[in-house]
């Protein structure tokens, strides 16, 4: 084995993941063995999802790669450093990936890392293999797109690595490596219809300050329609799922490649039914009547706010009327309406809390999820509060979910504000449908309640600089 590839992410070790049963597996690191085994590369892949820590050390024990690289993102930080704890231990080289290590390179390589893969790694890894095979750690700055840390300790970060420009010349994710059969069984279990995920584009180019760019940065690449639709059409005569989530950041985002693909699958005679996220401004008649005929049964929107003024701020570049607009659209072709909320961005108010729940009451989209803003290192967002960024934790322990913002209402001022618009949106649809019992009714008018004066309670604890989040006064 050159390689062993490994995540993690271990789904029974996540309580919230238990209640929803919806896993999908790894492609980043499945595109990234398929990559390397055509370029002739003995790869091993450690699929964390049905598994344990103890399998993984147990593997390592067991194989003794000369080379681990883990995927590594903000929720699976504190596994992954257990696991390239071990890995180095036995006496591999550690690789590190994905959209977390690159903005604390120097935190990761301190704590067990050796190299960072920074963007895309099926080319990096195509080089680091035979370079580390040949001359180990030494020479890295050759390698294009990582960071390490040399002979006298110093992090160096290499040139960045340009995007494959070809998509399609990159071999389909590697399913065969992992036990693809159980995450379809587990949604069918769960959920009564299996699911597989695709990815047919890379990145995204929208400018919303919030949002990561690690690993894609803000470029946007297709895979050809005709081989996006040959894909899809080797996993229906394969594996035969109920649904297809497509991974792609804005689905529609293309209108030429969109139609291109609509028709590729139709010639091929393959509609399977779908979800996928899009945007407002990316969705008109036309693509909501094909999204429709292809199949499509829900879109997701990532609306953030109904005030303008904080989708401005946020340089979401989208329109809260046409938001409504598209998501009756959306409804009217029989597709369900997901929404993505964001609540507490920065300078945000009342007023703005107010605006949101009047447009959520507006959209009635079929389905919304609601966040706290948090500020991921690298991003725009990120910079704007850096100097009020607010942890009482470690660095090893926390994830960038972990980091409020001083001057901001409290957490528990949002937990409020949740239960509030929640019961609030859903009071509002019951009186409007109908069919939902008085005793249903009454009950979402006391938790909106309960929330609003949850709301007003707390208005006075504002996040502190200095202090930390432990000890905020306690409030309702």
């Amino acid at each position: 084995m050159d390689i062993l590839l490994a995540h993690g992410y271990f789904l029974y070790d996540d309580p919230h993941e238990l209640k929803v049963m919806k896993p999908y597996p790894p492609l980043g690191i499945l595109y990234i063995s398929s990559y390397l085994k055509k370029q002739g590369f003995a790869v091993g892949v450690f699929d964390s999802t049905f598994a344990s820590i103890a399998e993984f050390q147990s593997l390592i024990d067991r194989e003794r790669p000369p080379v681990v690289g883990i995927y590594c993102n903000m929720m699976t930080k504190r596994n992954v450093l257990a696991m390239a704890a071990y890995a180095k231990q036995c006496g591999a080289t550690v690789i590190l990936g994905g959209p977390e290590p690159p903005y604390y390179a120097a935190d990761y390589l301190a704590t067990g890392a050796d190299i960072i893969v920074k963007g895309e790694g099926e080319v990096t890894l195509g080089e680091l293999l035979p370079h580390l095979a040949q001359h180990g750690l030494d020479k890295l700055d050759s390698i294009n797109g990582i960071a390490f840390r040399n002979g006298d300790g110093k992090v160096v970060e290499t040139l960045p690595r340009p995007f494959i420009p070809d998509l399609s010349a990159n071999p389909w994710p590697d399913r065969e490596a992992i036990d693809l059969p159980r995450y379809m069984q587990v949604w069918k279990d769960h959920h009564g219809k299996s699911s597989v995920s695709v990815i047919q584009a890379r990145g995204c180019p929208y400018t919303c300050r919030w949002c990561s760019h690690s690993v894609y940065g803000n470029s946007h690449r297709r895979r050809t329609p005709e081989d996006a639709a040959d894909e899809v059409l080797w996993i229906k005569e394969r594996y035969n799922p109920d649904l297809i989530w497509y991974a792609d950041d804005v689905f529609t985002i293309h209108y030429r490649w969109f139609f291109q693909y609509a028709e590729e699958l139709k010639k091929r005679g393959v509609r399977i039914p779908f979800e996928c996220i899009s945007r407002a401004d990316r969705l008109n008649d036309e693509v909501v009547k094909t999204l429709a005929e292809m199949g499509c049964y829900r879109l997701w929107n990532g609306s953030e706010s109904g005030s303008q003024r904080i989708l401005d701020a946020m340089d979401r570049k989208v329109n809260v009327r046409d938001v409504q607009e598209k998501t009756h659209l959306l409804q009217r072709y029989g597709i369900e309406t997901g929404m993505f909320i964001m609540l507490g961005y920065d300078g945000e108010t009342i007023d703005d809390l107010e605006a949101t729940v009047e447009h959520l009451k507006i959209s009635n989209p079929d389905i919304f999820l609601t966040t706290v803003a948090y500020p991921i290192k690298g991003t725009g967002y990120y910079s704007q509060v850096e100097s009020r960024i607010l942890t009482d934790k470690t660095w090893e322990a926390r994830s960038d979910r972990d980091l409020t913002v001083a001057g901001r209402y409290s957490r528990r001022f949002y937990n409020f504000a949740t239960r509030w618009m929640v019961s609030e949106v859903a009071l509002h649809r019951a009186r409007t449908k109908g069919g939902v019992s008085p005793q249903r009714q009454l009950k979402l008018l006391m938790n909106a309640k309960l929330g609003r004066l949850g709301m007003a309670l707390t208005q006075g604890q504002i996040e502190q600089e200095g202090k930390p989040l432990h000890e905020q006064p306690a409030g309702v």
